[in-house]
This record gives structure tokens, C-alpha cells and sequence, in this order.
């Protein structure tokens, strides 16, 4: 089964469909069985839940880089976070603190937990989570 993005003309994903593989051999067969189906106007990409195309499965609401052939979610969480060019993530100006997600090994029911606070550009509210 191939999965195939359709965009619109800013390229930004508004559908996404499955395809079978009898339908889509390859991307290029896929594409004119999307139109067919949707619209010969229509614009398609194909996506892969795997990742092992153009980066990452294409959402809805998420963009294509002609240029460099990925998709990614069109702006970040925060204003502050920059678009990383080679995982195509968006990532904050500080990194995590160490011992987020980290288990205390002196009691494995806790785990850390921090949110952005945009306003001082920082990770704040340090919480200790009982996932017991």
C-alpha cells in the first residue's frame, strides 16, 4: 500500500490517502490514480509511513520542500524554536534539561517533566510525574 499527499497550491498537505499497490506500482502511476480519482487539477506527492520517503509521512497541515524533497510541519511550538534543516524538526534555542524523561533509580515509578516557557526562552516548571 503507497500512500500519496495531496497539496495545495502553497504546498501544504490537505489530504492523504492510501493507495494499493496495483493502483500505485510507483510513484508516477500513483499520482495519475490520485487525480483520476480526486481531479486532474490536483497536486500529489507520494508519503511513507515507514519514513523512507521525503523524510517522514506527510500529515495534513504539514509542508513540502520541493527543494529538498521532505516534508515538515510548516512552523514550530514556539516562536523562538528554529527549524532544524537536517532532521527537519523544530527544535528549541536551549536543549532539555539532562534529566527530563529520566527515571530516578531510586524509585522507577517517577519521571521528570519540563515546559517551555516562551517568555524567558527556557525550560521551566521542573515536575517530578508517579507513573505508577
Amino acid at each position: 500500500m503507497g500512500e500519496f499527499a495531496q497539496l495545495n497550491d502553497d504546498n501544504i498537505v490537505i489530504n492523504v490517502i492510501d493507495v494499493a499497490d496495483d493502483d500505485a506500482p510507483d510513484e508516477v502511476t500513483g499520482i495519475a490514480f490520485c487525480k483520476n480519482l480526486v481531479g486532474e487539477g490536483t497536486s500529489w506527492v507520494q508519503t511513507s509511513a515507514t519514513g523512507g520517503i521525503r523524510n517522514r509521512l506527510a500529515l495534513r497541515g504539514m509542508k513540502f520542500d520541493e527543494d529538498n524533497d521532505v516534508f515538515y510541519y510548516p512552523s514550530g511550538a514556539y516562536p523562538s524554536w528554529v527549524l532544524n534543516t537536517s532532521t527537519w524538526d523544530w527544535e528549541p534555542p536551549v536543549a532539555l534539561p539532562g534529566d527530563a524523561g529520566v527515571d530516578d533509580p531510586d524509585n522507577p515509578t517517577e519521571f521528570v517533566e519540563y515546559t517551555w516557557d516562551e517568555d524567558t526562552t527556557s525550560w521551566a516548571n521542573r515536575t517530578v510525574v508517579d507513573i505508577s
